[in-house]
């Protein structure tokens, strides 16, 4: 009786194809969308994914100061910055933090479903956020992605 072996490729440069996408955020809530944009951004939605190799496709979030947070998030959520000098804690409610730097707020969120090492840190980069509708990358061509 002969053995049949199968071998299961892992994913590589050769194999990836990289495309580009673009979300409006207008209305999204901001956790739903920024775990699809991550999921996008490892890879995860396609078939030769492979945890230790970048097979994530380009994300770019327009209209990013107009994601939506549920319940009393806009007025009890606060982002934490410490220095690590002593009073150097700064502390900045979200509301406030919408309106001088709307892209910040899908930023953290992404980062923060990336893994913790230098993939997540290299993965990081392929996310673009915009706070209006207009973007640099039309050359690329990007296919509009709805949730």
């Amino acid at each position: 009786m002969r053995h049949l072996s199968f071998r299961t490729e892992s994913a590589n440069e050769k194999i990836v194809e990289r495309k580009w996408h673009i979300i409006d955020a207008t209305n999204q809530t901001l956790g739903r969308m920024s775990s699809r944009v991550a999921s996008i951004l490892r890879g995860k939605n396609k078939a030769y994914y492979t945890p230790h190799f970048d097979c994530g496709d380009y994300v770019i979030v327009v209209n990013s100061g107009k994601a939506v947070l549920t319940g009393n998030k806009m007025h009890d959520k606060e982002y934490q910055t410490y220095s690590g000098h002593p009073g150097g804690q700064k502390i900045e409610m979200v509301r406030d933090l919408q309106a001088r730097r709307p892209n910040v707020m899908i930023e953290r969120a992404v980062k923060g479903m990336l893994p913790k090492n230098r993939l997540g840190r290299k993965m990081y980069k392929n996310l673009f956020t915009y706070a209006g509708a207009a973007h640099p990358h039309t050359a690329q061509k990007p296919q509009t992605l709805t949730f």
